[in-house]
């Protein structure tokens, strides 16, 4: 059985995001069905709705920062109960027994099923948080603390938890100079959560235009990358250098930042590739790394970081009909710093 509910989904991926009704499985034993009340925007969601990265089956609703309440519990669910503040992320299953599984990395797992555009485990291909429901297997539905406001803590779901795991994993802190590329939607949580973390953070941006927003969000320098004399007064000054832009950059320009032993990790996903220069590498022992978002328990350990540290996303609440603008607007970098749709306008 299933039970249909409001959404916006792509009918195709040349065409805008329209009003829908989508399936919702009926709840199982070990399922939550959350009433989402605030779905966050990503870039990846455009990307992925026009095909940018790979044929998809449509229509498609996608969403993957979602933040709502859980209205009912399955049988024998024993980590959740109706009434609780819960997020979803990108996943909502793994296979729970692969390596990856048993140490807590489950976005690592060969059978992870995302949260939209995935094939489920029951053959079904996934729907995600642009609609007023979803049911999820309680292993994927986080904690979200009273600390934190659910639509400012629908993105950390994605950009959160997206800037906070490689910041920890490359050991972000007490007396490391961090560098964040770009201050958009990931930028502006890296700079938060980097500065929150100790670290002192530089924010490396095209222009000087949010300059103010990022000294206020915790970084202590801010500068233009459009600034040829900034490659040359910052060489060999990081330890950690986070690449947050889905866009195509001179890599090796910025690997001549880091310090010996020093690491680029990108966690923007441009379709192209980026070219590296072994020379920018050999020089400095330096690494060029990726990392994605994090496991269940590291992001649940994300959310409470942020609500210990009065951390939320910087957002723009939108209707549902205002999706498709919205699109345009992040393509064209005019949002500060995440649109969140209001999923009460699914109607």
């Amino acid at each position: 059985m299933t039970t249909m509910v409001n959404a916006y989904a792509s009918p195709s991926a040349t065409e805008g995001l329209i009003p829908t009704q989508i399936e919702r499985r009926d709840v199982g034993p070990h399922d939550v069905l959350i009433d989402i009340k605030y779905s966050g925007i990503c870039h990846s969601d455009i990307h992925t709705v026009r095909g940018e990265w790979g044929p998809q089956t449509y229509p498609l609703a996608p969403g993957h920062e979602i933040a709502g309440i859980i209205a009912e519990v399955g049988s024998a669910v024993a980590k959740h109960k109706v009434g609780d503040r819960v997020g979803v992320g990108c996943m909502v299953n793994s296979c729970m027994e692969c390596e990856n599984c048993l140490a807590g990395d489950q976005q690592f797992c060969d059978k992870s099923v995302g949260t939209y555009g995935a094939t489920d485990r029951d053959g079904t291909i996934t729907q995600g948080g642009y609609s007023t429901h979803v049911v999820v297997t309680e292993n994927f539905v986080l904690s979200i603390p009273e600390g934190i406001e659910l639509d400012v803590a629908a993105p950390l779901l994605c950009a959160g938890i997206t800037t906070f795991s490689p910041l920890k994993h490359w050991g972000a802190g007490p007396g490391k100079k961090v560098a964040v590329v770009g201050l958009g939607g990931l930028g502006h949580m890296a700079v938060k959560i980097a500065s929150a973390l100790g670290a002192e953070v530089t924010v490396l941006s095209q222009s000087l235009k949010k300059k103010e927003d990022g000294l206020h969000m915790g970084a202590s320098d801010y500068r233009a990358t459009s600034d040829e004399n900034t490659f040359k007064e910052l060489q060999k000054s990081f330890d950690l250098i986070i690449n947050t832009v889905s866009a195509s950059i001179n890599v090796s320009d910025y690997l001549g930042l880091l310090r010996v032993n020093g690491t680029m990790v990108n966690v923007g996903a441009p379709a192209e590739p980026l070219p590296v220069n072994a020379f920018a590498l050999i020089g400095g022992r330096r690494s060029f790394a990726g990392s994605q978002i994090g496991g269940i328990e590291e992001t649940q350990e994300m959310l409470n970081f942020c609500a210990e540290h009065g951390i939320g996303a910087e957002i723009e609440v939108i209707a549902a009909e205002q999706i498709n603008e919205a699109y345009e607007r992040v393509m064209k970098s005019d949002v500060r710093y995440r649109f969140v749709i209001d999923t009460a306008t699914l109607v």
